[in-house]
């Protein structure tokens, strides 16, 4: 078995964010590596053209080029698949992240205007895959020596004996490679005896309790004993009903608070995705409101009817705002919208192929996403973010499934998940698992992907009606 599959091991979330930053640091290191070894190798060759570069250059690419693999391999995922027990697997994503990690430095090298040596490029993209999948190929002996030297083994008991405790023992067995142990294996009522003595003999750093929601109150004695000798504790959670949420301690004053969040909660992320907008729809603006100005002018001329139009939309939580964009269709579309309701090809979503309301300019608009221009001072005012859940009108919400409503916990956006897989060529209950599987795996990392693949799509007017 290959030691990628080290990423299968997820029992306590801790230690896989750690692994996921040694993983990290190892493609910078062995990333500088390749770059010295290409460096080196180039000068030796010596080749009909002299290479050199001069020291501050030379430090300034190679940290570059460190940045541009991480930054790579966290983009497409490639930690995240790791975890096959194939090389196979391991040498392609690999070879994904090299590929893309090159072509990143050839751009850099175009912006700083450096002359680079093909051959210098070419030896450093072998070097980095050849590095990078001998670590990762061996990665379960070489964290296992690392933990040998400079770490312990973490020793967990477990408190109970339902199907619950069952599943939860089988993982903590799985995972003795990467240095946890099943210490003991309690009942699912063991007394504050049974437990003092276990922490006098053995070495204990937690326990786990799967038991019953009914049981905890009895519990209260040994939670109390553990604290105060410093053992952690921590309590299965199976018997809530909150499939999609994540789950974690919070406080309002002094008083603690167990969380269920059904969509992202790190204010700090948050606050870094709001920060993006703010920059990124700023400087759009800026940029384009010369051609903005055109457009409102084009619209105005070709058809009667105000330039902007607007909308009332539901936006994070169910709060309603007023949303902008350019106008592509007839002055009286709204109210033509029962007539044509037969021919709708959307089950709550009102959507037309070929639309007879839209205008000649709209068309245009419409096929190129340039209506959608306005939409950036929605998200200046914080009413929208630019990648999110599509914005809806309220008489849609209305017609929401449950499950359908927690598209509303994520600020809606001016691209999307389902934007860039299909647009209006998608289903309607396609559109909606797209905006869950966006919110249950947000990440500043993915709204970058989106925005990326939203560019193609929009030049080409791909999947728009």
């Amino acid at each position: 078995m290959g030691g990628h599959d080290i990423l299968k091991s997820k029992v306590f979330s801790r230690h896989h964010r750690k692994l996921r930053f040694f993983l990290g640091l190892s493609d910078v290191a062995l990333t500088a590596l390749a770059f010295e070894l290409a460096y080196h190798t180039r000068v030796w060759l010596g080749l009909r053209f002299v290479f050199y570069l001069e020291s501050p250059v030379k430090l300034l690419l190679l940290v570059g080029s460190a940045s541009v693999y991480l930054f790579a391999g966290r983009w497409l995922g490639v930690h995240n698949r790791l975890d096959s027990a194939r090389p196979a697997t391991v040498l392609r994503e690999t070879f994904r992240q090299c590929a893309v990690g090159g072509i990143a430095v050839l751009l850099i090298e175009y912006m700083l205007r450096l002359d680079l040596s093909r051959g210098f490029l070419g030896l450093f993209v072998v070097y980095s895959w050849i590095l990078l999948s001998l670590f990762r190929l061996n990665l379960t002996p070489i964290a296992g020596m690392i933990r040998k030297r400079f770490g312990a083994l973490h020793y967990v008991a477990v408190a109970g004996r339902g199907e619950n405790a069952a599943r939860l023992t089988a993982l903590l067995e799985e995972s003795s490679r990467y240095g946890i142990r099943l210490a003991a294996q309690l009942s699912d009522r063991p007394s504050v005896e049974e437990i003092g003595e276990l922490l006098r003999q053995q070495v204990i750093d937690e326990i786990i309790f799967a038991v019953r929601s009914d049981q905890l109150a009895e519990l209260e004695e040994i939670f109390l004993l553990c604290d105060e000798e410093g053992v952690r504790t921590r309590v299965a959670l199976d018997f809530f009903p909150h499939v999609n949420s994540q789950v974690y301690l919070d406080r309002l004053g002094p008083a603690p608070l167990l969380t269920f969040s059904a969509a992202p909660h790190d204010e700090l992320q948050l606050l870094a995705k709001r920060a993006l907008d703010l920059l990124l729809a700023g400087a759009s603006l800026l940029l384009i409101a010369p051609l903005m100005a055109l457009i409102a002018i084009a619209i105005r001329m070709t058809s009667p009817g105000p330039a902007i139009f607007r909308q009332t939309r539901c936006g994070l939580n169910g709060r309603q705002f007023v949303f902008y964009k350019f106008r592509s269709m007839c002055e009286d579309a709204e109210q033509q919208k029962a007539e044509l309701q037969h021919l709708n090809q959307k089950t709550t979503a009102f959507k037309i192929a070929n639309d007879p309301r839209l205008t000649s300019v709209g068309k245009f608009l419409r096929k190129f996403s340039i209506d959608e221009w306005p939409q950036l001072w929605n998200v200046l005012r914080g009413d929208m973010s630019l990648v999110g859940p599509r914005p809806a009108v309220p008489e849609e919400v209305e017609q929401y499934k449950r499950w359908q409503r927690r598209r509303l916990r994520m600020r809606p956006g001016l691209t999307c998940l389902w934007a860039v897989n299909g647009r209006d060529s998608l289903d309607f209950d396609t559109w909606m698992k797209l905006d869950m599987e966006y919110i249950d795996t947000w990440s500043l990392a993915l709204d970058w992907k989106i925005m990326l693949r939203t560019i193609p799509q929009v030049v080409t007017g791909k999947g728009a009606h």
